[in-house]
């Protein structure tokens, strides 16, 4: 049970990054993860559900089918980095997680273009997104890198409020994936009677 000891600090691998405390304790790929979190939700409540009202929708099904597996995504990713460093073959899930967020947002892109015209919040707010998800899956590889020469656990870490934040932000697209999904099954259901 060595691996549930939690660590304040960033673990240091033999050559790896230094540990940090206090307010440097927060590693940079969380911030951006939050940054992804609060743009998503902007995203959501301004384009998804004011706009264009997706959930009610009948041409919104897979479109809100897509969104669900996004939002449950994130809710894994958040969860994940939120309190664990995944070390050595284990780098291997949050590094899936990433790859699987890629092709849904490419998946996602070509729905949409294709059922309906994008707003231009919307399109300014997928542009960003696209840039930050760029940013996240750059700083958070390079903690991979360093991750996976461990041996195989998830090594627990507290960053404080962030952790906390990432929580929040897990617990909501969790139930924002559970509505998206409901909203889709219910659309499928309505198309074919």
């Amino acid at each position: 049970m060595a691996w549930l000891a939690v660590r304040r600090r960033r673990p240091c691998l033999q050559h790896g990054p230094q540990p940090r405390s206090g307010a440097d304790n927060v590693p940079p790929f969380m911030y951006v993860l939050m940054l992804h979190g609060v743009l998503g939700f902007l995203d959501i409540i301004v384009n998804h559900e004011l706009l264009e009202k997706l959930p009610g929708r009948g041409d919104a099904a897979r479109e809100e089918g897509i969104h669900a597996a996004r939002e449950t995504i994130f809710a894994c990713l958040f969860a994940s980095l939120a309190w664990f460093e995944w070390h050595g073959v284990l780098v291997w899930w949050i590094g899936g997680l990433l790859l699987c967020e890629v092709f849904v947002s490419a998946h996602d892109v070509i729905v949409e273009g294709d059922t309906r015209v994008l707003p231009v919040s919307e399109r300014v707010l997928h542009l960003l997104l696209f840039v930050n998800l760029g940013i996240t899956i750059t700083l958070v590889a390079h903690a991979l890198l360093w991750w996976q020469a461990g041996p195989a656990a998830p090594v627990r870490v507290d960053y404080g409020w962030a952790s906390w934040v990432l929580t929040g932000m897990s617990v909501l697209s969790a139930i924002w994936a559970v509505r998206d999904g409901t909203a889709a099954m219910r659309r499928r259901d309505v198309a074919a009677v």
